[in-house]
């Protein structure tokens, strides 16, 4: 472990998805005890899969790293085991984190790194799942005080030290305050991947957006994508809006337009986002940005929404089409973390306090998951498994350390990769709704 901040600290990021990968990055460089920027040497790791980010996405993201990686489990962890990382931060989802822990416990490394974990967003769905299965890591971050206190009563609920539960703040915050200028007027929807699911309730959002458009011909809408077709990202996208927009009646008018690219850039040209329950809101709330909450779906555990109760953001296309603008009230702003108050770069300082405290101690004790063999026998060792670990931790027959390969190999592998992801994704895409659709004839 390093002697003193002069030194640099060694952090390995392993992320699954390009927004998870934005989450890590920041992560590991806002809660990193430094000095300076050349404080932190940053290594990054993307876990191979699904949602693995394309180049576009990695540099729409905008971090900047000493290497970047893709790897499997077992590769990453024996990167650790031959590299001295000081910090560890994974940005996976839950049950990645859980085979992970599993993976690294059982290296039994006599000098093992920190290893911090946490959300990327709003946490509006398997909260009790999602935390235990991220219990055992050293650092279990909650991006407001609100959301520390439903960790720590998950974790205390069922007898589980909740110590590594820590306050910070979702990393990406920031960007400059929102200021209205003469002559613009813009609408920016902020859309995901997943919510809502239906290709009613999707084109529903749509023409009410397209509709706001043609209501308010000197307006510019924007509809902010989060991936091109083809790409994923943390949650699948059966029915992109690109696809759906090309088949709305009517075409679309002249001041609507689909965008790409950093949120936070699109952020700066706009004077309303509207979302049903993107991450984007925090974003746009932190910076003063007015934000609408849409309830035309409904307020429902299944959208996100109901994270929203008692925001003052809730509100329908019918309002904002009038000309209504949502207040949000200060006392959520502030439980959630979001209040532009001058106070956000301290947020992180109880998370880099709590690294700096564990990167000082000679010794850290073993990485003991609530889960285990013995408290999840029906449930723990399918989640390895998918990672190619069994009960112990430890690789399973087939699942050895593999060798690095160059040249022509290298070609071929990857080519073989971008084959299967493709053909993955063309099945997720087109495929799997067909059969869906014929399943319930």
């Amino acid at each position: 472990m390093p002697s003193s901040t002069s030194e640099a600290v060694r952090v390995a990021v392993l992320a699954d998805s390009d927004t998870r990968w934005k989450w890590g990055a920041l992560t590991a460089r806002r809660t990193t005890p430094n000095d300076t920027p050349d404080s932190v040497e940053l290594s990054g790791f993307l876990l191979r899969g699904r949602a693995t980010p394309t180049a576009r996405q990695l540099a729409e993201v905008g971090v900047q790293v000493d290497e970047l990686r893709e790897v499997t489990a077992n590769e990453f962890l024996h990167a650790v085991e031959d590299d001295s990382y000081d910090v560890i931060v994974l940005a996976l989802v839950g049950g990645a984190v859980q085979a992970l822990l599993h993976g690294l416990a059982a290296l039994k490394m006599p000098l093992r790194p920190v290893v911090v974990t946490g959300y990327v967003g709003v946490v509006y769905e398997k909260l009790a799942d999602g935390l235990l299965l991220r219990h055992g890591a050293d650092v279990v971050l909650a991006n407001s005080r609100h959301d520390v206190d439903r960790f720590r009563a998950v974790y205390e609920g069922v007898g589980a030290d909740a110590s590594s539960v820590t306050e910070a703040a979702l990393p990406f915050l920031g960007g400059t305050p929102y200021r209205p200028e003469a002559g613009r007027d813009t609408v920016v929807f902020a859309a995901q991947p997943s919510v809502p699911e239906s290709r009613a309730h999707r084109t529903h959002l749509l023409r009410r957006l397209v509709e706001h458009a043609r209501l308010h011909p000197g307006r510019e809408v924007l509809l902010k994508l989060r991936s091109r077709p083809g790409e994923h990202t943390t949650h699948l996208e059966e029915l992109p809006y690109q696809k759906l927009a090309e088949k709305l009646p009517g075409g679309l008018p002249p001041n609507f337009r689909l965008v790409y690219g950093n949120m936070g850039e699109v952020l700066d040209r706009a004077d309303l986002l509207v979302t049903v329950s993107s991450t984007a809101a925090l974003e746009s709330l932190h910076r003063g940005i007015p934000t609408a909450i849409l309830t035309d779906l409904g307020v429902r555990e299944a959208l996100g929404n109901h994270h929203f109760l008692g925001s003052g953001l809730l509100t329908s296309w019918d309002r904002l089409d009038g000309g209504h603008r949502p207040v949000p009230d200060p006392d959520w702003l502030s439980r959630q973390g979001v209040a532009a108050d001058g106070t956000y770069d301290s947020a992180f300082d109880a998370a880099r306090e709590r690294v700096a405290l564990l990167l000082e101690k000679p010794e850290l004790p073993p990485i003991t998951p609530y889960y285990t063999p013995a408290t999840a026998p029906g449930y723990l060792p399918g989640i390895l498994a998918r990672h190619h670990l069994g009960a112990d931790g430890t690789p399973l027959q087939g699942a050895a350390r593999t060798t690095e390969i160059s040249g022509v190999r290298r070609v071929v592998r990857d080519a073989v990769r971008g084959v299967a992801r493709g053909a993955y994704r063309h099945g997720v895409q087109r495929v799997a709704p067909v059969l869906r659709r014929m399943g319930r004839l």
